[in-house]
């Protein structure tokens, strides 16, 4: 197979020039500047906590200290001037009460029953932003307190186990099936059965900028939004619910946003919800905006997860068959833990051939705060497990790591877990190749193994190969049909319209190089509309790695139907210059006034997914990579450095090579913090260490070089090729580090995050281990 066009490793931000492209050059593929880069820099883009009212008000929420309870009494303290505050509970929501998502489950204030630690009870509004602290210690609220569930195993089997019941009969938020083949049949066939288990845990996505909301409310107009949030019309939908108002009197306007990573991406419309409610009472606009400890402590975070696998090989070790369980703990509201859960059971298989396989996956409930979207949705928990596992596959059957992953690698003409033939160019092998070649992965190897046999610092290499599917899963894209805008101005340039949004990650500037490249105009004449449902049409989230892929092919659609518009005229003529175009959209604006094209999300036609037997074409297509990392142990104190690594994905056609460069890079960095930084400390279902001296992350001092390199194979159903890119970094990293740290300890450690301690533990115990059963013994 041809390999794609290679990258060449990370570029320097100061070293590598942003391009200026003429139009006889391709935008597409061109580090271009970014559209809001200019004002980022010079401090002019505005974020929601710069932006200011008339006559607003500040807003505070008054949360549950418990985990689970019924609210006896709430009574407030005689030392304030409670006539000065605006007051609002349960009583005064004017709609359905709960934040509208998937169940509707979640309520925006908790009206009599606590669920978990910080859910939201009383809404507090002061003009000073300073009184509000005291206001809010003077609330006392006595609980009637219940028996609380905490973890999986406390949650799992509900009635029927002895358990606590706290959602439903049996604590399951949802459950998922893939069978394929027929799994049990290959068990006494197996030359050995390796079981295993896996854990992964909470992590917080630690953006930038908190989050903040202002709402203001009218009772002509109904309820205004602007806030940092990734998804206008989730936020637009839950409005629409919580006040009882048509879609023509909710408006949402997305402010300059500074990182989400899946954490604003449901969370707005509960801070929304509550701003709004305090506008509606004092009549006032309200803003909350979060410090960092409560970000932190009362928001979602990532799922943490428990995989179980027990995989039948021959004796070459190939995989026969085998059962995987997967479970997630979704806290103590559904969210969007259904579609989390979805992604991970399906990526549970990882990029390998089963002939047989079952995958059981649930989403429990516990009584800690509702976890929710994280960059990678589910599928690095599932991959963890399933690249440790290889590894362990590996040891059993006597091969190595590279070539028990050689033996299994999924091909063309073959299925995945799903059932779904993989019908695009993909060569795992090349990228595996490839991967060892640049990272030196054979001649280090033999080097760190003689060396950590009478050395003290211990080195290891470790390997991970995975794949991400992009867009939303199974019949997800044909749910949200939806529509992405190219508009003509009065001056002759463009507008993008689409409700995708800008948080740090490129979107405004690559789809607006989609635009010019289809229009072939120069880029500085295209640009993006502000996301304000009033403005623009729903393009669906912006998540899932769906905008380049999915949202980007629909600007190239509707871009194409533009101009057809002008040429349908007769203002254009084939083989037109970029004047000519400014021109041509300038009289039409002119002479009809308005000049717009619109374009419908379309299935592609050999794309189906069979919701009932959850089975088909999981997604349109997958990135493929793999990741070497190269690992030290320092034994004194039991720290693990990462001294080296090598990330290497085929992504389709690469659109803006920095761009895409940078998400790798982020991605690892995020990775690297999950595997051995980011640990959530839990006391009875609440986050104790929710500040950021305590919550610890990888600074650039604890980061290797990151060498991203592209192979580019294309993609009939993105945009010139493209697929998604965001999240699979996400995927990789952690079990790569992980099998890295057992090559150069000797540890079987099955659990991230893997602090010193608990690397020091783990070794001083021997480590926990997998079980092997061999040949027909069980």
């Amino acid at each position: 197979m041809r390999p794609g066009r290679r990258g060449h490793g990370m570029p320097c931000p100061y070293g590598e020039s942003v391009m200026t492209v003429q139009r006889n050059e391709s935008i597409v593929g061109a580090s271009v500047a970014r559209k809001e880069g200019r004002d980022k820099v010079t401090g002019r883009a505005r974020y929601i906590d710069d932006m200011t009212l008339p006559g607003m008000l500040f807003g505070a929420t008054v949360r549950s200290s418990v985990a689970r309870a019924k609210i006896k009494k709430i009574s407030f303290g005689a030392e304030i001037n409670w006539d000065e505050f605006v007051v609002v509970s349960a009583a005064d929501i004017p709609g359905k009460n709960c934040i509208a998502l998937i169940l509707d489950d979640q309520p925006c204030l908790a009206d009599g029953m606590i669920n978990h630690p910080e859910e939201p009870i009383l809404l507090l509004a002061h003009p000073e932003r300073h009184k509000l602290w005291k206001a809010m210690a003077a609330v006392k609220i006595d609980y009637e307190e219940l028996p609380a569930v905490t973890t999986i195993e406390e949650s799992e089997g509900g009635l029927a186990s002895g358990r606590e019941v706290i959602w439903g009969a049996d604590n399951i938020f949802k459950t998922f099936l893939i069978e394929k083949g027929d799994v049990d049949s290959v068990w006494p066939s197996a030359a050995h059965i390796v079981e295993g288990e896996y854990s992964t845990g909470a992590q917080e996505q630690l953006y930038i900028e908190n989050n903040g909301i202002i709402a203001a409310f009218d009772p002509a107009e109904g309820v205004t939004i602007w806030g940092s949030l990734q998804c206008p019309y989730y936020v637009h939908k839950a409005m629409m619910k919580l006040f009882a108002l048509p879609e023509d009197k909710v408006r949402v306007v997305q402010m300059e946003t500074g990182g989400a990573f899946g954490g604003k991406e449901e969370y707005p419309s509960m801070i929304a919800g509550h701003a709004a409610l305090l506008a509606r009472k004092s009549g006032r606009p309200v803003k909350i905006i979060y410090d960092r400890a409560e970000d932190m402590a009362a928001t979602t975070k990532r799922h943490p997860s428990r995989t179980r696998h027990r995989t039948a090989v021959d004796g070459d070790g190939k995989i026969l068959g085998g059962e995987i369980e997967f479970v997630i703990d979704g806290g103590a509201y559904a969210t969007l833990s259904s579609v989390v859960l979805s992604r991970g059971t399906i990526h549970a298989g990882g990029p390998y051939h089963w002939p047989n396989i079952r995958i059981r996956s649930k989403a429990v409930a516990t009584n800690v705060p509702p976890h929710g979207a994280f960059r990678g949705f589910g599928a690095p928990q599932s991959l963890f497990a399933m690249e440790r596992h290889m590894d362990r596959i590996a040891q059993v059957v006597g091969v190595s790591a590279s070539e028990i992953r050689r033996r299994n690698f999924l091909r063309p003409e073959q299925t995945t877990t799903t059932q779904q033939k993989v019908s695009e160019e993909v060569n795992l092998e090349f990228l595996m190749d490839r991967a060892l070649e640049l990272s030196d992965y054979e001649a280090k190897k033999k080097r760190f193994t003689a060396a950590n046999a009478t050395g003290e610092k211990k080195r290891g290499m470790g390997i991970a190969s995975f794949l991400h599917g992009a867009g939303f899963t199974g019949s997800g894209e044909r749910y949200l049909d939806s529509v992405a805008g190219v508009e003509g101005c009065a001056d002759g340039t463009v507008r993008v319209l689409v409700s995708s949004t800008e948080f740090g990650q490129g979107t405004n500037t690559v789809l607006c190089q989609i635009a010019a490249e289809t229009l072939k105009i120069s880029y500085d004449s295209v640009a993006i509309a502000q996301p304000d449902t009033f403005a623009v049409p729903n393009s669906g989230p912006t998540v899932a790695s769906r905008t380049v892929m999915v949202v980007g092919k629909l600007v190239h659609s509707a871009a194409l139907g533009l101009r057809q518009t002008l040429v349908g005229a007769g203002l254009l003529r084939d083989g037109y210059s970029a004047e000519e175009f400014r021109v041509a959209c300038a009289e039409y604006v002119a002479k009809c006034g308005v000049l717009k094209s619109y374009a419908r999300y379309q299935a592609p036609p050999d794309v189906f997914w069979d919701d009932e037997k959850y089975r088909g074409e999981a997604y349109a297509t997958y990135a493929w990579a793999v990741y070497v990392a190269e690992v030290s142990v320092e034994p004194a104190t039991y720290s693990v450095a990462i001294e080296d690594f090598v990330a290497l994905q085929e992504v389709g056609r690469v659109l803006h090579p920095i761009l895409a460069e940078g998400q790798i890079v982020g991605g690892v960095a995020q990775a690297i913090g999950f595997a051995l930084y980011e640990k959530v400390v839990w006391e009875g279902g609440r986050m104790r260490n929710n500040q950021m001296t305590n919550y610890i992350m990888p600074t650039s001092s604890d980061l290797p070089p990151i060498r991203v390199f592209f192979e580019e194979f294309g993609n009939p159903h993105g945009a010139y090729g493209a697929k998604g890119i965001g999240e699979l970094p996400m995927d990789g990293p952690a079990p790569a580090i992980l099998n890295a740290l057992e090559d150069a300890c000797g540890v079987r450690c099955t659990a991230i995050p893997m602090l010193p301690e608990d690397l020091f533990a783990a070794m001083a115990h021997g480590g926990p281990d997998a079980t092997v059963l061999s040949g027909k013994t069980q």
